[in-house]
């Protein structure tokens, strides 16, 4: 079956190039349309519901809301596990479904069942579905920054900024963070109320009612008609204070501004930005959707703010402070660099040992073909083109180099052995040695390119967060081989008849060759002569790498350099947002001196989405560097983590480094901000706390515990 392919392909030539031109142009377009990112998206399928009851504590946000909420969305279809956390005034519910779930039939099926426990909730508690993106999806970070005061930027940020950049597509969310909401406050004076028998209920009731649209009739006059209506919208601090809230003994009418005072101010906040040390900005969170094109979607946010930047306030620029796809092009250009080095370094060894230009074609035209090959795999998989899944097809291209030498090489000797012993050749000689050195070697190439690929079938069977991480590997391998085999016995031969061309010299001819032969035969010869040295010696060898293996340290996923660091100190859970952001200011000022940095973002607090539930407690400061070209000379990363560690030594705070995306992921998979974290279960807070002080003093002797 395998001969005649490669025979049919081999005569019919028009055929066969129509085909892969076809597979050519589906390839760019698949190219130009895979997703792409920085790494896989190893989050969980979950559904977030957020609950907002501010004002009440954390145990009774658990008992109202928490603990009823999770209790019903345990019936939810396809759930795997429910998790919660109740913080102050808010309540987080993470519905994990099975990972071979439909991410919005499962939002759909909350939704449904939240349907039916609304009623549950406490009067005032709010409830609301989270974005459909993932922690992960914290795709780019900007600042609102002018001369403005921190309330009006936020405003600049809420009605006109945020409100924009939520249409484009591919956005799930746009988070507000830093900054104040402005809202009128009404300071009563308790003697006063007490003098004109005035209560808090009355001055809410007054102003809701205040605050107020109401229509009318119509009123026709001299032929035209007039709309009649009632503006009551509250416009500024003066329709506050002309507010009647009663009336006195005499029926004297009471207006607000008798009994207390009226001021613009910011409303209660649980978040802050900082930026270079320099004071509080306001900012934004773009968060990207699930299953989205990264690189595509910030594009496109980038495009949309530069539409919008002409209709902000004068003085006011709205400035890029993290952006992914900087990362995206760095990884990517990282493996394209590698498969162009690849591809001419097996150039240049074809060309070494066959001495023959046409047959380095042969070889290197089947590298790009497989390779789109791969991509339309990608594409119609919905696999991500990121560093594992490029990671794959950088792996596969030894393999199927390989397959193209042989055929090659097989049809070189084939010729070089025909031209000596008949001299010149003939254009259907050409053609027909090496149809049929292709029927030689095809069939057993194609057969162990299809045993490579059932070998990846392991990694096929991986699930959760492995599955996400190795799967897109072993696909576009696999994807690259299958292409690879076809090409084997079709485009290959083709290719043959129609560049075996020219003066073919036989090995024994090639300088390179001899030497190589020169320097192997006395080797084989001594192993032949020395069977069983050779075997105990490669005996010996391997049992000497079985304690190193051993000694071997393992890792989830490979290293990556993000080429930015985040740094994420947490202090003492009852500080104060005001001294919370004290310590954050003095943190960044200290992080922007050092000469590698090139700007310092910091974040204390959550920001207004559900997939951020940081307490004011922990601060996220994102450090952008320098390109390394600009660092002091010998500084590593290392060294630049070392001393920003030695400077930042503040009492009651516990430093941490790591990375922005590696810990989304951390905090996705586990809850715990580093690599390694130890969880102590337990009903009694007391003995949670005795225990995991004594947990600390043990950990901090572990050999290798960089801090704790």
């Amino acid at each position: 079956m395998i001969e005649k392919i490669i025979d049919y392909c081999a005569r019919n030539k028009f055929i066969v190039i129509l085909f892969y031109a076809a597979i050519i142009v589906w390839g760019i377009w698949a190219v130009q349309h895979t997703p792409l990112d920085a790494i896989p998206d190893l989050s969980e399928n979950q559904v977030i519901v957020f609950t907002e009851w501010m004002g009440r504590s954390p145990q009774l946000v658990e008992d109202q809301i928490t603990f009823p909420l999770v209790t019903a969305l345990q019936g939810v279809p396809q759930v795997h596990a429910v998790r919660a956390q109740s913080m102050f005034g808010m309540s987080f519910i993470y519905i994990i479904f099975e990972e071979t779930t439909e991410l919005y039939w499962a939002r759909s099926r909350v939704l449904e069942k939240l349907s039916t426990v609304q009623t549950m909730l406490p009067p005032g508690a709010k409830m609301q579905l989270g974005p459909d993106g993932t922690g992960v999806g914290h795709v780019f970070w900007y600042t609102v920054e002018g001369k403005q005061d921190l309330g009006t930027l936020r405003a600049i940020q809420d009605w006109y900024v945020k409100l924009h950049l939520q249409g484009v597509p591919g956005v799930a969310e746009v988070a507000s963070v830093g900054g104040y909401v402005r809202q009128y406050q009404v300071d009563v004076d308790p003697n006063k109320m007490k003098g004109y028998n005035i209560t808090l209920n009355d001055v809410r009731d007054a102003v809701m009612r205040s605050n107020n649209d109401v229509g009318g009739k119509i009123l026709e006059i001299s032929d035209a008609e007039y709309f009649v209506r009632g503006q009551g919208y509250i416009q500024s601090l003066r329709d506050v204070e002309n507010i009647m809230v009663g009336s006195g003994s005499n029926g004297t009418p009471v207006f607000i501004k008798n009994i207390g005072t009226v001021q613009m101010g910011g409303d209660q906040r649980r978040g802050a930005l900082e930026k270079d040390g320099k004071g509080q900005v306001v900012g934004g969170i773009v968060v990207m959707r699930y299953g989205e094109n990264a690189k595509a979607v910030i594009d496109r946010v980038k495009q949309r703010i530069a539409e919008i930047t002409p209709g902000l306030p004068e003085g006011v620029e709205i400035k890029t402070a993290y952006d992914r796809s900087d990362l995206i092009v760095a990884a990517v250009g990282t493996l394209k660099r590698a498969l162009i080095e690849e591809a001419v370094v097996v150039a240049l060894m074809v060309l070494i040992f066959l001495l023959h230009v046409r047959s380095v074609i042969r070889v290197i035209i089947e590298i790009p073909i497989a390779v789109l090959i791969g991509f339309i795999g990608m594409k119609h998989f919905g696999i991500t083109s990121n560093i594992m899944s490029l990671g794959g097809i950088a792996i596969a291209i030894g393999v199927i180099v390989d397959a193209s030498i042989v055929l090659v090489e097989n049809a070189y000797r084939n010729v070089a052995r025909a031209q000596e012993e008949k001299g010149e050749l003939t254009k259907e000689d050409f053609v027909e040695i090496s149809i049929v050195s292709a029927k030689q070697v095809g069939p057993a190439i194609f057969y162990s390119v299809a045993i490579m690929v059932v070998s990846f079938l392991p990694v096929f069977l991986l699930e959760g967060q492995e599955g996400k991480l190795f799967r897109p590997l072993a696909f576009t391998k696999t994807f690259v081989l299958a292409g690879s085999a076809i090409i084997a016995i079709t485009l290959v031969p083709m290719l043959m008849t129609m560049l075996t061309r020219g003066k073919f010299r036989s090995e024994n001819k090639n300088s390179i060759t001899r030497f190589l032969n020169w320097l192997y035969a006395p080797v084989i010869r001594w192993v032949l002569a020395h069977r069983k040295l050779t075997i105990a010696l490669n005996v010996i060898a391997l049992l000497i790498t079985i304690p190193m293996m051993l000694r071997m340290g393992s890792e989830f996923m490979p290293p990556l350099d993000e080429g930015s660091l985040l740094f994420m100190p947490v202090t003492l859970p009852s500080a104060s947002i005001s001294e919370v952001n004290r310590i954050l200011q003095m943190q960044d000022a200290v992080i922007k001196s050092i000469p590698e940095v090139e700007q310092v973002l910091g974040k204390l607090g959550k920001a207004e989405t559900s997939t951020d539930p940081a307490p004011i407690s922990m601060i996220e400061s994102i450090i952008l560097l320098k390109p390394k070209e600009q660092w002091r000379p010998g500084m590593t990363k290392n060294d630049l983590i070392a001393e920003m560690d030695a400077k930042l030594q503040i009492p009651g705070v516990r430093n941490g480094w790591t990375q922005p995306i590696i810990n989304r992921i951390n905090m996705l998979a586990t809850g715990v901000r580093t690599d390694l974290g130890v969880k102590i279960f337990g009903a009694n807070l007391d003995t949670l706390e005795r225990l995991a002080i004594a947990s600390e003093r043990i950990l901090r002797t572990v050999p290798g515990a960089a801090d704790l």
